[in-house]
C-alpha cells in the first residue's frame, strides 16, 4: 500500500496536495477492481505531479485527454495495463456553442457555466471566436449543460455537440512590451510586467496570488526564466519571451508578452 504522505510529500501547495491524494485513491481503485478512473481537468503542474506519481504504480497506465493535443487543462484515464488506450472512453466531449451576440468573453461563458452549480474542475478549456466558443468538459455533464445552458450573459445561445476534427483552438493574444529590469527575481518581473512597486509585487506575491508554469510561488527571490509563463490572480497573465541582453549599467533587457 503507498503512504500519501510519502507520495505528496514534495509538494507544498495544499490545494495540489489534496488533488494528489484523491489521484491516488483512483490509482488504488483502478489497481484494485481493474476498472477505468478518471481525474477531472488539471492544469500542466497538476498533471506533472500526477504523472510522477502513477509512475510508481504498478499494473496501471493512463492517458492524457483535453480535446485537442494543445489544450491547457486536461483530464487523466487512468486503466489497467492489459487494456488499450484506443478501448477506452477519453472522459470528454465538446460543444459549439453559438450566440447571437458577438462580443462575449471566456469570464462571461466560464460564469454563465458555473452558474448552474458545475465545479469548475469539470470544465476543460474554452475557445472564443465570434458568435461562437467551443467549450471542452468532462462527458458526464455534457447532457446537463446541453438542456441547461440556454443563455451566456444576456445573449441567447444553441449549442450542438462536435467532434474531436471540429475543435479549433484560436491563437493567442498578447501585447508585446520592452523592458529593463535589475535582475530575473519574480518580484523585479512582476513589478515591470504590471507596472508595481517593488513594496506592491512583494505584497502580490506573499498573497499567494502568483503561479509560474501553473505552479504556485510565494518567494520574491525566485528566479523567472525565458520561456515561464507568469499568472497573477486578478491582473493577468504574462510570458518572459526573450533576453536580449545587458546594458552597460548592468540592466537586463527583457521582452515581455502580456497575454489578452
Amino acid at each position: 500500500m503507498f503512504d500519501k504522505d510519502t507520495l505528496t510529500g514534495h509538494i507544498k501547495d495544499q490545494e495540489t496536495v489534496f488533488k494528489m491524494r484523491q489521484i491516488i485513491d483512483k490509482a488504488i481503485i483502478t489497481q484494485n477492481k481493474h476498472i477505468v478512473s478518471y481525474t477531472d481537468f488539471l492544469d500542466p503542474y497538476q498533471r506533472k505531479m500526477a504523472i510522477s506519481i502513477l509512475n510508481r504504480f504498478d499494473d496501471i497506465r493512463y492517458m492524457e485527454s483535453g480535446g485537442i493535443d494543445e489544450a491547457e487543462r486536461k483530464i487523466l484515464a487512468i486503466f489497467p495495463d492489459y487494456m488499450n488506450s484506443f478501448d477506452i472512453g477519453e472522459g470528454v466531449e465538446a460543444i459549439l456553442i453559438s450566440s447571437s451576440e458577438d462580443g462575449l468573453m471566456h469570464k462571461d461563458y466560464l460564469g454563465t457555466i458555473l452558474s448552474l452549480g458545475i465545479k469548475r474542475e469539470k470544465i476543460g478549456d474554452i475557445y472564443i471566436f465570434p458568435y461562437s466558443a467551443i467549450l471542452i468538459l468532462k462527458s458526464e455533464i455534457t447532457d446537463f449543460i446541453m438542456l441547461n445552458l440556454q443563455k451566456v450573459r444576456n445573449a441567447k445561445v444553441e449549442l450542438r455537440k462536435i467532434m474531436k476534427s471540429e475543435i479549433v483552438r484560436q491563437e493567442d493574444e498578447y501585447l508585446e512590451e520592452s523592458h529593463f529590469i535589475s535582475s530575473f527575481r519574480l518580484d523585479s518581473i512582476i513589478s515591470a510586467a504590471f507596472k508595481l512597486s517593488r513594496n506592491e509585487s512583494l505584497e502580490v506575491i506573499k498573497s499567494g496570488l502568483i503561479k509560474i508554469n501553473h505552479e504556485k510561488i510565494d518567494k520574491a527571490s525566485k528566479e523567472v526564466d525565458e520561456g515561464d509563463l507568469i499568472s497573477v490572480r486578478g491582473k493577468g497573465r504574462v510570458i518572459l519571451f526573450k533576453i536580449n541582453g545587458q546594458s552597460k549599467k548592468g540592466r537586463y533587457n527583457i521582452v515581455l508578452r502580456k497575454l489578452k
